[in-house]
């Protein structure tokens, strides 16, 4: 894994969006995994759900370029135009849903 990348410093302090991809608890979709965004608290569906809302929130938002597991247990964090993974060993817990 590797360290943070230059756009770590665009992260802010987010609440989470909802408490599942609120893309898909709006149509009625399931997830399989959940993304926050570190812009804005948008949560979104993974690249193995069938509607990849996080990627899809990046794509029509490039100046949101760092989700992190919104995942029980998980703090790693993921970078889109890097394509890195990498924790932030100074960063409080991960959010996670309930």
């Amino acid at each position: 894994m590797d360290g943070p990348c230059e756009h770590v410093e665009l992260v802010s302090s987010v609440e989470p969006s909802a408490d599942g991809c609120e893309d898909c608890l709006r149509t009625g979709d399931q997830w399989v995994h959940l993304r926050i965004c570190m812009s804005c608290g948008h949560v979104g569906c993974c690249d193995s759900s069938p509607n990849r809302h996080a990627t899809a929130h990046w794509q029509s938002r490039p100046e949101h370029p760092i989700v992190r597991s919104f995942e029980p247990g998980e703090n790693w964090w993921w970078c889109f135009p890097d394509a890195r993974l990498f924790e932030v060993a100074s960063a409080a817990p991960a959010p996670s849903h309930s």
